[in-house]
């Protein structure tokens, strides 16, 4: 079994090399042989194992060198070719017009050469003395090795690759799931902030809970806390970089903004992965609960008001925060699905790969300005007729929010109607996938929102609700709402359903109480 496999191994690596040849237009003959081993562990005897040699016609592409290759074995002196015929573009063989082997002492020959039927003689000069040419034979001849050496060509190459195989599943376990930390390197564009210190604590990657335009988002466990793991690939370094410095920016602690734990890079070159490391909350984005739930007035209001808290958090210069001067940020990917829902239903905003922070007293320049997912893009965004002003950014968020609120408007249950099933904003309109033209389309051009169902209006909180909504998506960007007002207003709704309730209760207590009950027995 031992010559045998290795001859197979042999065969097999020079026909996957000569299936990759890259032919040119001109032809070229060479000798064609293949030696085809026995498939039983008994020496091979039979002639009719063997191939007979012939020649064949190598073709391919002009821009590519046709050669001529042979491959033998030296078996205790007798010449025993295992493979002859065309070979592939290989700088090594140009202008060989003889098939010559100039290694020292090598297990399997092997030479190439440029001609018709070079590869016809064999030679081997293992130094600068005159060619020594090589017979060769169109049946090989047989050896019988030995019963020991049998056993240890046999044995060794499956030990080898079982070795290899574990070595290399430790390593992906070891690289995947127990990789020891290393903190980011401050390289270009810039020194960042450094990254809170994760020491050597063991962080193991659990399960993909989802996967976006920059990378993919993991389960995770860091010692025995569950945290989630945003992988970044290398070529999307800048996005990993932003959302790095925007969650290393003073004031970046908050209830509603998703808590940042620390950033690592793992691997080396190209093979490199860019990891940060956030705050877990199982029950996910906004736009997978809302696909499989649907809220009650309170959860509306509890989600409403916390999400745009936290965007109002994001928006605000804060000159005087105690962790230093916190910047006026603007998302610029506001959506559901960047939002992220913990386990009371209060809402965290997330995502902040192309946020925008924005300079006390600096103007922001010009920056790329139609970014973000078309679906949520506003009117001016669509059209690239942004100003480049810091409220014109925070505008643009605003637009966002107001379909986000749609969105959850449409899945609530407190109005007088049935509950539809999930759809994006815009979904009737465009479907899943719209593409640029179609959103100019019927946001720019036709000025459509997404529908305000006429059974929401009947509702004393839906239909202040309603009014917002208008407000923050109104096609002129100066008309819309800020993020404080809405959650002014979210609040004012929610005291407004809760006295209107509070009044429906006073109300039939004083019918219940008003009521003439018949006299009681007298118990003489």
């Amino acid at each position: 079994m031992g010559p045998a496999t290795k001859l197979a191994f042999s065969v097999f690596l020079i026909s996957c090399s000569s299936g990759a040849i890259l032919g040119r237009s001109d032809t070229q003959k060479c000798v064609h042989y293949n030696y085809s081993p026995s498939s039983s562990s008994l020496p091979l005897v039979a002639e009719g194992q063997v191939n007979p040699s012939g020649v064949v016609t190598c073709t391919g592409e002009k821009d590519k060198r046709l050669h001529c290759f042979a491959t033998w074995k030296n078996m205790s002196g007798v010449v025993q070719v295992v493979k002859q015929g065309c070979w592939l573009d290989d700088v090594n063989c140009y202008d060989r017009s003889e098939c010559v082997e100039k290694k020292d002492g090598p297990e399997v020959f092997f030479c190439c050469c440029e001609g018709s039927l070079c590869n016809d003689k064999l030679f081997y000069v293992p130094d600068s003395s005159g060619h020594q040419q090589i017979p060769t034979t169109n049946k090989p001849v047989i050896w019988k090795p030995p019963v020991l050496t049998t056993s240890m060509y046999s044995l060794v190459p499956i030990m080898a690759v079982t070795v290899i195989i574990l070595f290399s599943f430790w390593m992906y376990r070891h690289h995947k799931l127990a990789y020891p930390p290393v903190l980011v390197p401050t390289q270009d564009p810039g020194p960042l902030p450094p990254s809170p210190p994760l020491g050597q604590k063991s962080l193991q990657l659990l399960e993909i809970k989802a996967r976006g335009r920059f990378g993919c988002v993991w389960k995770a466990q860091l010692l025995r806390e569950n945290v989630a793991v945003k992988i970044f690939p290398i070529q999307d370094k800048q996005s990993w970089q932003n959302e790095y410095e925007i969650y290393s920016l003073n004031g970046m602690s908050h209830e509603n903004l998703l808590q940042f734990i620390g950033a690592e890079k793992r691997g080396t070159n190209m093979e490199a992965e860019l990891w940060l490391i956030t705050a877990y909350h199982n029950k996910g984005s906004l736009t997978d609960y809302l696909k499989a739930n649907v809220l009650s007035w309170s959860d509306l209001c509890l989600i409403a008001q916390s999400m745009s808290r936290g965007l109002a958090y994001l928006h605000e210069d804060i000159p005087g925060h105690k962790d230093g001067h916190k910047p006026a940020i603007a998302h610029r990917d506001f959506k559901s699905k960047n939002v992220l829902l913990k386990s009371d239903l209060s809402a965290c905003i997330a995502d902040f790969g192309l946020a925008f922070r924005f300079e006390a007293g600096k103007s922001p320049g010009y920056t790329h300005g139609q970014v973000g997912t078309r679906r949520y893009m506003a009117p001016e965004v669509l059209e690239g007729a942004i100003n480049f002003q810091r409220d014109a950014f925070l505008r643009i968020d605003m637009y966002s929010l107001g379909l986000v609120l749609w969105e959850l408007v449409s899945r609530c249950k407190a109005a007088d109607g049935p509950v539809d099933e999930y759809l994006l904003p815009f979904e009737e309109e465009v479907g899943q996938h719209p593409s640029l033209e179609d959103m100019q389309d019927v946001v720019v051009h036709k000025k459509l929102r997404p529908i305000l169902r006429e059974c929401w209006q009947k509702h004393a909180g839906l239909t202040l609700l309603c009014e917002t909504i208008e407000e923050c998506w109104d096609h002129e960007a100066e008309a819309r709402l800020s993020a404080g007002c809405v959650t002014e207003r979210v609040v004012q709704m929610q005291r407004q359903t809760s006295i209107t309730a509070t009044d429906d209760i006073v109300t039939v207590v004083t019918m219940v109480t008003n009521m003439d009950y018949p006299p009681k027995e007298s118990s003489l």
